[in-house]
């Protein structure tokens, strides 16, 4: 697994980046694009009580310890790939044993969701509301029937 935390970005923006980069990520690593995984905190960079946010960029790469060799290769990726929505940019890598990871995956479960394994709840409902009705019309009934002595 490969885990890429971006600080000093909106997290729509890094869902973005996520969505862009993640294939030629993998295709680098030479991994499956399901071992990507970015994480857009929410968090605002300060220095000196100023607020940097977009202006200055930290990406922390956490990966396997056999990948270390293409540390340079994908530094460089990182911070082309995000082009202007950051001015400074600094990329730092951690790493470590794959004896130190553990994991556990439901396998009755997709492993992430995406567009096509998405139950959309709004469509289910509306598909059960009758023609002309809305479910935002305004109350036009006595609201305090059945609690008037």
């Amino acid at each position: 697994m490969i885990t890429i935390i971006v600080y000093g970005l909106d997290q729509f923006v890094v869902g973005d980046l996520s969505r862009d980069m993640t294939p030629s990520l993998a295709k680098l690593y030479e991994v499956d694009e399901n071992e990507i995984v970015f994480i857009a905190t929410q968090n605002m960079v300060f220095h000196s009580g100023t607020e940097q946010t977009a202006w200055n960029v930290l990406i922390h790469v956490h990966a396997p310890l056999k990948v270390s060799v293409l540390q340079d290769q994908v530094a460089s990726f990182l911070l082309e790939s995000i082009g202007n929505v950051g001015i400074h940019k600094v990329v730092e890598f951690y790493y470590y044993s794959q004896d130190n990871r553990f994991e556990k995956i439901d396998e009755t479960y997709p492993r992430y969701m995406a567009d096509d394994n998405i139950v959309d709840i709004d469509a289910e409902y509306n598909e059960d509301i009758e023609e002309g009705e809305e479910d935002d019309q305004i109350f036009t009934g006595d609201i305090f029937e059945g609690i008037k002595k």
